[in-house]
């Protein structure tokens, strides 16, 4: 089954997507590619990458509403991410249960990569001012989500219980992914540096990395498996539904949407030869 594209990736969108994830890896993986003492304290890089990624946010942002995006696809990005925002509290803190993942993927899939990566930031910004978990680490969670959405929106075509199975299979990945991610930003300060699994600046890449490896899987793996299940198990059950509904939605949003633009063609008249009245 086709999905539509609720946000056109022109070039210049695309470009600006790009940047953004680049600046999104680098602010993740710093601890591997930063030289220790170039900054005035040690939490200075969090703080000034959060304050980058929010810019570069809000560059998106604006680089997509001129690439195209309607105003039912607006519209439909706001309920989503209202709906993300409602259901992110019911399940955040418990064993790793995150329940808005999935919501995440199957957008993603739908209305293609450009509405998933969108749809990530608005949604964590959104629950953020409700849930008044504002924090330097907002942007990271913000681009964590992004990347889950967007990846969503490049996955293979495939149709039925295969394509459900494969969103499941994706699902329960991202959710170690978005751990693996989120752990990076807070790994530098969150131990005693004593410890054999902390961050210890100018170590070479491989022992940093097996450091960093070892506290990922002593500290959240139980928490990310959690994470991962919820969204396999959600997408299994509800996924088929989801799917349907977001691709009704879809269909009668861009038919009215394609009708509406031919009406507003520009009206062009052909010349024809004189009239009775021009030789007279």
């Amino acid at each position: 089954m086709t999905n539509a594209t609720a946000i056109r990736l022109t070039p210049r969108v695309s470009l600006v997507i790009a940047l953004a994830a680049f600046l999104g890896v680098v602010a993740f993986f710093w601890p591997f590619v930063v030289a220790p003492g170039k900054f005035g304290s040690n939490y200075a890089p969090p703080l000034i990458f959060g304050v980058l990624l929010v810019l570069v946010l809000c560059v998106v942002l604006s680089e997509m509403a001129e690439g195209g995006i309607s105003s039912k696809a607006l519209a439909m990005l706001g309920v989503l991410s209202a709906v993300n925002a409602a259901l992110r509290p019911l399940g955040a803190g418990t064993a790793g249960i995150e329940t808005v993942f999935f919501v995440l993927v199957l957008a993603g899939r739908v209305y293609g990569p450009g509405f998933g990566f969108t749809l990530g930031c608005t949604s964590l910004f959104t629950s953020a001012l409700i849930t008044g978990g504002v924090d330097p680490w907002m942007p990271y969670q913000m681009f964590g989500c992004a990347f889950v959405g967007m990846l969503a929106g490049f996955l293979p075509r495939a149709t039925g219980r295969r394509e459900v199975l494969l969103l499941a299979a994706y699902g329960s990945v991202s959710g170690y992914l978005f751990g693996f991610l989120l752990n990076l930003s807070f790994w530098p300060f969150s131990l005693d540096p004593n410890s054999s699994i902390a961050y210890l600046p100018g170590l070479p890449f491989t022992e940093q990395w097996h450091r960093y490896l070892a506290f990922d899987l002593a500290t959240s793996l139980g928490w990310d498996t959690g994470r991962a299940a919820t969204n396999f198990v959600c997408i299994v059950l509800a996924g088929p539904a989801v799917l349907t509904t977001f691709r009704r939605a879809a269909r009668t949003t861009f038919r009215r949407a394609a009708r509406r633009a031919r009406f507003q063609a520009p009206v062009r008249f052909t010349p024809t030869g004189p009239t009775v009245n021009d030789r007279h």
